[in-house]
């Protein structure tokens, strides 16, 4: 638990504060200056500092419309510590509907960054020395890549206890436990010990409701997890254990063509399930896709023309399948718009 000021960008927080700042994050070409903003609510009591990011990749846009969501609770009225909101790392990307940065770098292979690099290399040593390095625990919002849906799904280092601990407080339908990229954000937050987790949800430039539900929620039991929040008064629905997928690998194209996929995402299929057909325009070429191993889909394309060895079907493999399965079913109906409203001062987005 840290005793030392908070200080970002010079500012210092004050107990019981809520206070929002711009980290200047360099300028466009007309001289237009570019910041990240940052919104920081300071508990009245010490406790974990957790920051909660988004849009590191500039089109994963899910995670800002969770942080805003987040932001409004009246619950954050009873802040034990502080957060730390960053709803758009890479503004650059944002505004150019990219999930790169002006140079085509990948922010989130650009960890832990240097003051003296690229503009990427600047924004991930900005990021780390005013945000990550000031905090004890660290939650990171994604989505798929554009034409491309990911099931809600956490993914993090579950050989740290305190991140597994998180990870399965968080409640999704699937846990991935994934290594470390090198240049990644969380590869450089675990160079400094800070455990944390990676939510996966949706697709790039489109925001889903079911995926956003999920966000907020989750991030709320993980805050519940670290004491920074009051148990919940409510009566709680008993959730199964989650299920951990320990790998899982895509499905790609045999041929070019036009796909008509034959699983949505969430499915639990078999060995040699078909999961699609590739064929031309005339129908006189059509391949079979199938499923190589057990599992749950937890990714495909939305995109119909894909190209020889495009990614098609990300599966996830368990231990036992049935019981993958009816957690995606369960979570799909604990998140259902149309069956629990979750705020209720918020309506759904369609």
């Amino acid at each position: 638990m840290p005793d030392n000021p908070l200080i970002i960008n010079g500012i210092t927080f004050a107990a019981g504060t809520r206070t929002t700042v711009e980290l200047p994050a360099g300028r466009l070409y007309t001289h237009t200056p570019i910041t990240m903003p940052v919104h920081v609510v300071q508990g009245k009591k010490l406790g974990p500092r957790l920051f909660i990011s988004a849009a590191i990749h500039g089109d994963e846009i899910n995670g800002v419309e969770i942080i805003r969501r987040l932001l409004k609770l009246p619950v954050l009225k009873q802040l034990r510590g502080t957060i730390i909101a960053v709803p758009i790392v890479n503004a650059h990307g944002l505004i150019s509907h990219s999930r790169y940065l002006p140079d085509r770098r990948d922010l989130n292979r650009s960890f832990p960054g240097s003051e003296q690099g690229s503009l990427a290399a600047r924004l991930a040593n900005l990021f780390m020395q005013e945000i990550v390095c000031q905090s004890t625990h660290g939650i990171d919002l994604h989505t798929g890549a554009i034409h491309r849906s990911n099931l809600p799904q956490i993914r993090a280092n579950l050989d740290d206890e305190e991140t597994d601990k998180l990870a399965r407080a968080f409640d999704v339908p699937v846990i991935i436990s994934s290594n470390l990229r090198d240049g990644s954000l969380r590869e450089a937050a675990a160079e400094y010990g800070i455990p944390m987790l990676l939510y996966e949800a949706g697709e790039a430039l489109r925001f889903d409701e079911v995926s956003i539900r999920a966000g907020v929620k989750g991030i709320i039991n993980v805050m519940r997890a670290l004491e920074m929040l009051p148990t919940s008064r409510s009566k709680v629905k008993k959730h199964s254990e989650p299920v951990v997928a320990r790998s899982s690998s895509w499905v790609r194209a045999p041929d070019s063509g036009m796909l008509r996929a034959m699983v949505p995402l969430g499915s639990r299929v078999k060995k040699d399930t078909l999961l699609g057909v590739v064929a031309d325009p005339f129908g006189e070429m059509e391949e079979k896709i199938m499923a190589t191993f057990s599992g749950i889909v937890i990714g495909r394309t939305n995109l119909p023309l894909v190209n020889e060895g495009d990614a098609l079907f990300h599966i996830a493999r368990f231990e036992h399948v049935l019981d993958a399965a009816n957690k995606v079913d369960e979570f799909n109906e604990e998140h259902s718009p149309e069956l629990i409203p979750f705020p209720h001062t918020e309506s759904p987005i369609t």
